[in-house]
């Protein structure tokens, strides 16, 4: 596969959360009775406003805002036990040493997804998309269509890299490759991804004289 950019998730590609995240959400739950289960199928790869809209149907957007406010919070001070997934860092740092741009384009809120991207000791990306910059959250093409419209690129010259199915989704309707990882194995168009993989560390990314990067898979 060529591209000239990558877009990056965060939360499940980049970083280990998974932890952070549902005892956030199981603790919101709890406070609405609501199951954990029908919550965390629901939750992933979405904004959280979009989740709570979902899960407070007929309350005010003053409601829903103060709920926001409450589980930001807890999100963006609980960091115990993030870390940085298989391959993450060497990746990045390599795309940095070869000069080949990339973003993280996140459905986390700026305090947040800062908390997670500082905890995981992550290289610093040329570009952070995150909830407050975009009206339609994925599986809308609007986050990284902004992503690659911030990098300077064209969509079909960059490479979403995603672990949920609304950014599978997101990636496609905006036009990009996508590679997918450790996406559920029913989700929808996922026979339209790339590559279709387990650990970033199965990447290799090789830059070519006109600026384009190969992308292959290790053997």
């Amino acid at each position: 596969m060529q591209c000239k950019g990558f877009l990056f998730d965060l939360d499940g590609t980049l970083v280990n959360s998974l932890p952070v995240v549902e005892r956030a959400w199981c603790s919101w739950a709890d406070r609405f009775g609501i199951a954990h289960d029908e919550v965390l199928n629901f939750i992933h790869g979405k904004q959280a406003i979009t989740s709570l809209r979902h899960f407070m149907p007929g309350k005010t957007e003053e409601e829903i805002a103060a709920e926001f406010t409450w589980l930001e919070a807890i999100e963006a001070a609980d960091t115990d036990g993030i870390a940085p997934l298989p391959g993450a860092i060497a990746l990045l740092e390599h795309l940095d040493s070869a000069g080949i741009p990339w973003a993280i384009v996140t459905s986390g809120s700026v305090p947040v997804a800062h908390a997670r991207h500082r905890a995981a000791g992550l290289p610093a990306p040329e570009v952070f998309i995150t909830a407050e910059q975009v009206k339609h959250g994925k599986p809308a093409p609007d986050a990284y269509l902004l992503g690659a419209e911030r990098l300077g690129l064209a969509p079909q010259d960059c490479v979403v890299v995603e672990d949920a199915a609304a950014g599978v989704l997101s990636g496609l309707a905006a036009g990009c490759h996508v590679i997918a990882v450790n996406v559920p194995a029913d989700s929808p168009r996922l026979d339209e991804a790339d590559f279709v993989l387990t650990s970033l560390e199965a990447l290799s990314v090789a830059k070519q004289s006109d600026g384009t990067a190969i992308v292959t898979l290790n053997a």
